[in-house]
């Protein structure tokens, strides 16, 4: 089944492809509507939401602020974040928020990046800490609450697992985000404009699209329980899929940005530049290799999750901000494929991508269709999964 016929099935709203190997794109295709009821195809310059794609990007200006003497991995973040200096551990993540021990150490910025500072998404967890969170943060990706009472709120919930222990997969990247601008006294959004894509030209991407694009933004779809596309104007948490409020300050540097292939290609180029593209630098070789290296251990690996789901047992490990190839053969190639080495991570509204060093090459796969988790177990959403495998032998096609 090619990636239209997953349209044409019903199961994906559309989607924008792009294959860049060795210096130039040797593809790049689109299929499907970024508006069905007005028929507008997707084109290769719509504007997605791209979720966690998110990640890697604050990850970035996190390593870049770390060059500069900004901060150290190993400095805890309370010396920004004042609000984390005491922090609780729940003894059991359903049970009452009350239960809770001291925290063996402070939460560090390489705990941010590695998602091992004992915080998680509110969403994962049903029952008390499920619903405080919600009551605390608002939206999982746009909040009413103000950056500084967002992080203020955010410690004063309790953390699931001790720092350090384990990768828990949830707020730390947001967190990060809003650390880097007290850091930089600056609109996360305006650091990374600063920092990143102002210099490699990433003129499509950021928390906000400007009136004059609004045409080119993807609508948001979704499913009903019979597994049927439908318009999603809202996303988890009543995060908000067309536009954000005009007044709205926070910012998820984990979840909330806007991109598209052309753009994302710029930063992707970055894993397979040594840290640099077209001459202009982000990072040091030895950092990004540091980024790009699996940071988690045995025991870790096999025990981390995502949504429930046990990524890291075999094929990938976690670096920072990013998952790395580790086993090629047993690799979930809806994480990220390629060889060893190979780094990436998806994003929940359908968007993947992968660069993979070995042989010089970045793929990109962008759509905009929201699943929710109970949806999954009623087999409804794998369209978009289908689609993506598609693409995926598409490339090692071309490859040959």
């Amino acid at each position: 089944m090619t990636i239209e016929a997953v349209v044409n099935s019903g199961q994906l709203a559309g989607a924008a492809t792009l294959i860049w190997r060795n210096g130039e794109v040797t593809h790049s295709a689109c299929a499907g509507w970024r508006d069905i009821d007005a028929r507008v195809p997707i084109e290769r310059d719509t504007i997605f939401r791209i979720a966690s794609m998110s990640k890697p990007i604050t990850s970035v200006a996190a390593l870049m602020l770390v060059e500069e003497g900004g901060f150290a991995l190993t400095d805890p973040i309370s010396r920004w974040a004042p609000e984390f200096s005491e922090m609780r551990v729940m003894r059991s993540p359903a049970g009452p928020l009350d239960e809770t021990d001291p925290a063996g150490r402070s939460v560090t910025f390489e705990d941010l990046l590695t998602h091992r500072s004992g915080l998680t998404y509110g969403g994962f967890w049903p029952g008390p800490l499920g619903a405080a969170f919600g009551a605390a943060l608002g939206g999982d990706i746009d909040s009413t609450v103000a950056p500084d009472e967002w992080i203020a709120r955010l410690a004063a919930l309790p953390l699931i697992d001790q720092p350090g222990a384990t990768l828990h997969y949830g707020h730390s990247t947001d967190l990060l985000g809003l650390l880097i601008a007290r850091i930089e006294d600056a609109p996360l959004g305006e650091v990374l404009e600063r920092r990143i894509f102002g210099p490699l030209g990433m003129h499509d991407t950021g928390f906000t699209v400007p009136r004059e694009k609004w045409d080119r933004r993807a609508r948001a779809y979704g499913f009903d329980d019979a597994g049927r596309l439908i318009a999603r104007p809202t996303g988890p948490g009543g995060s908000f899929l067309a536009e954000r409020p005009a007044d709205m300050s926070y910012v998820s540097g984990g979840q909330g940005l806007w991109s598209t292939v052309d753009d994302y290609l710029q930063f992707a180029r970055v894993f397979v530049g040594n840290g640099a593209v077209g001459g202009v630098r982000l990072l040091r070789p030895e950092t990004l290799v540091r980024m790009t290296t699996n940071q988690l251990t045995g025991t870790q690996r096999a025990t981390a999750e995502v949504g429930g789901l046990p990524l890291f047992a075999s094929g990938h490990g976690f670096g920072m901000g990013v998952a790395v190839v580790m086993e090629p053969e047993q690799a979930l190639p809806t994480v990220c494929g390629g060889g060893r080495g190979a780094v990436g991570w998806p994003g929940g509204f359908g968007g993947w991508w992968q660069a993979d060093p070995n042989d010089n090459s970045v793929l990109l796969f962008l759509s905009h269709n929201l699943v929710e988790r109970d949806q999954f177990a009623k087999g409804v959403g794998f369209g978009v999964y289908g689609a993506i495998t598609q693409f995926q032998a598409l490339a090692a096609g071309s490859r040959v």
